[in-house]
């Protein structure tokens, strides 16, 4: 079995974030690059999956910048076996990027058995089944969630909880899966896995290698744009409620001013 995980690196939320002035899109050398936390439950799942007896392959393509490299060797780190890289953001058509993980520029499509990706990343929600017409095991809606995961003879089953008891979703394989917090605990990283991921393969890819129309990837081909930005304005001083006897009629007051109660 060949499983591919979608992993991106996103900007650290901890981290001040900023917008490019030239084309108004996000100054990735202005903040720290992370593994987008849900894509690392991603990760996991697919290892859980690879573990059990049916066994299998975990590979990754991942979509970033040069500097993703880091987010590729913590995925490789906790278990994957390889990775392919492609170098040009919004480059991964996902559906020849997938396929390229596993059998290289000249193969053909859909060798693969099953994609587990994060349900968005914290930059843009995913978009990969419905745009390719993939079956999905999707976590949506929000309240149901995947909270296992069963790989068959050619079908896949998804155990999803609900407000009633649980659903179980059922289809055909190649097939995408989308995951939440809720399905499991990523693991760690151990010294030896940090070790064996500096020898597991990496694959750079540049548009051509991947066959893929210069047109249509990039900030041209983007389906919304920002138009215009400006900064926050400073935050104001706040107000200070001083207690001579009445402070908790003036805090509800003030509350009440601004609508909270």
């Amino acid at each position: 079995m060949n499983i591919v995980v979608c992993v991106k690196q996103v900007p650290d939320t901890a981290t001040e974030r900023k917008l490019r002035s030239d084309d108004n899109t996000l100054d990735r050398d202005a903040a720290d690059g992370v593994v987008n936390e849900l894509d690392e439950y991603a990760v996991e799942e697919a290892l859980k999956i690879k573990e059990r007896p049916q066994g299998g392959e975990c590979d990754r393509p991942d979509h970033g910048p040069g500097k993703a490299t880091d987010t590729i060797r913590k995925a490789l780190a906790m278990g994957a076996d390889k990775a392919v890289h492609p170098q040009r953001r919004r480059a991964a058509r996902l559906r020849r990027a997938v396929h390229l993980v596993r059998d290289g520029p000249g193969a053909q499509e859909d060798r693969f058995d099953l994609v587990i990706l994060g349900s968005e990343s914290t930059e843009r929600a995913h978009r990969c089944a419905g745009r390719r017409c993939w079956p999905s095991g999707s976590a949506r809606p929000s309240s149901r969630w995947p909270t296992r995961v069963e790989v068959g003879q050619g079908a896949i089953t998804i155990q999803r909880l609900t407000d009633y008891g649980y659903d179980l979703v059922e289809a055909p394989l190649p097939a995408v899966v989308s995951v939440v917090e809720k399905i499991n605990e990523p693991r760690y990283p151990s010294f030896k896995g940090i070790m064996a991921a500096k020898k597991k393969p990496v694959e750079t890819l540049a548009i051509g290698d991947a066959s893929i129309d210069a047109a249509q990837v990039g900030l041209a081909a983007a389906w919304s744009e920002v138009v215009d930005f400006a900064a926050a304005p400073p935050r104001a001083a706040g107000t200070i409620v001083k207690d001579e006897g009445d402070g908790g009629e003036k805090a509800a007051d003030f509350l009440a001013s601004k609508k909270f109660i």
